[in-house]
């Protein structure tokens, strides 16, 4: 029993996170992989296949908060296992689905709800818990550029799966390839959960959501998380057949992929260990505002396996590197006690920017015959991301404390 009220190990922590990150995100990222085959052979629009995916960010954000209630409440392994189930079961229903209806259920809600309980909210809750505070922002960081790994490897293999076998046994392969978080899991399967795991709380669960939504640094951070949600699932879904609009095969789009994966790699654990160091609002800002001068750029060059594989590099290192940063401020500003569920509020905005961007993508392409309207909101919604994040606060909540009964 001694042994077991120690807490995990930094390596442990570590390694099962980041494995479990790969997998979970490293599949999903490679979704935009799908879009013409599904839609060419079953005869769908790109906005039925795009409104999927968009359900499924939405899904993933609502499902998220009421996940990391529970990861926070019970520990993260319960919440990991049945993540990884959903996740299996969803990619085969997405190899099965005859309709567009089932698809959306599938693809959209059972993947999203399996995404909540397998990323980054459910894994840095454990992370707030069992490491302490001067390594946190470094291993938020890490656990963040092991999702980027996952992207720069599970990508070129999806697409290989996809050009090997088609794209119903490329996703019943992925169904059992998921399939290894549940082993996974056991390594982040807390000590006493309820009481050593768990960290102490002076606050109820609505206690808590209450003071973070009347505290304007926690609505800043969630703005520009919502951008960041717009972007990336917009240039992850639509991206590759954008490429293949402008003449460009499909290996360019696979290839670029890849390599915003392999760059992020790099952005993630450089701005997890800045934000040990600087002030991470200023390196949101940063993250931002660069992200938007880039896909200006991106624009304005023409379009050749060259210039798309520079844009995907410098994308690449901005990805996934607010993340951490702004899991940190989370953290720094209320503690690590709901750290999971408030974590899951912020990523909420994230994924209704996410729903916005994967639909509207589909919806204006389908209208237009063009992907630019969106593009210029990215460009636009970067720059306003860039100003809010500059006023946040870092600093650690002042609580009053609670009266003391006589």
């Amino acid at each position: 029993m001694h042994a077991q009220s120690q807490p995990l190990s930094l390596k442990q922590v570590l390694f099962c996170g980041a494995m479990i990150v790969t997998l979970s995100m490293g599949i999903r990222h490679g979704f935009g992989l799908w879009l013409q085959p599904i839609t060419q052979e079953q005869g769908w629009s790109r906005q039925s296949f795009s409104m999927a995916l968009a359900i499924q960010n939405l899904a993933w954000g609502v499902i998220g908060v009421f996940a990391g209630m529970l990861a926070d409440k019970l520990g993260a392994f319960r919440v990991l296992v049945a993540g990884a189930v959903l996740y299996a079961a969803g990619l085969a229903g997405m190899a099965l689905s005859p309709t567009p209806l089932l698809f959306a259920l599938t693809a959209g809600v059972l993947i999203g709800a399996a995404q909540a309980g397998t990323t980054y909210a459910v894994i840095y809750g454990v992370i707030g818990r069992q490491i302490p505070v001067e390594r946190r922002s470094w291993a938020m960081g890490v656990a963040a550029a092991a999702g980027s790994f996952g992207q720069f490897l599970m990508v070129p293999v999806e697409g290989q799966l996809i050009a090997g076998f088609g794209w119903h046994t490329a996703l019943l392969v992925l169904a059992l390839m998921v399939l290894l978080i549940v082993p996974l899991a056991f390594g982040l399967r807390e000590p006493r959960v309820g009481q050593a795991a768990v960290a102490h709380r002076d606050q109820t669960i609505l206690q808590a959501v209450g003071e973070a939504f009347k505290y304007p640094s926690f609505v800043l951070l969630m703005a520009g998380y919502f951008v960041c949600g717009f972007q990336l699932a917009f240039i992850g879904v639509h991206m590759p057949s954008y490429l293949r609009d402008k003449g460009l095969s499909p290996e360019v789009a696979s290839y670029a992929l890849a390599l915003v994966g392999l760059f992020n790699v790099f952005g993630t654990y450089v701005a997890g260990s800045l934000g040990a160091r600087l002030a991470k609002r200023k390196l949101l800002a940063a993250i931002y505002f660069s992200r938007a001068a880039t896909i200006a750029v991106f624009l304005a060059a023409p379009i050749t396996p060259l210039s798309v594989y520079v844009f995907a590099s410098v994308m690449g290192f901005l990805w996934l590197s607010t993340v951490p940063l702004t899991s940190g401020i989370v953290a720094q500003i209320f503690g690590v006690a709901h750290l999971s569920m408030l974590g899951g509020f912020v990523f909420l905005s994230h994924q209704v920017g996410s729903f916005l961007g994967v639909w509207l993508g589909g919806y204006l392409y389908d209208s237009t015959g063009s992907y630019n309207i969106v593009w210029y909101l990215a460009i636009a919604l970067g720059v306003f991301a860039a100003l809010v994040n500059l006023p946040v606060k870092e600093g650690a909540i002042v609580r009053q404390p609670a009266p003391q009964p006589a």
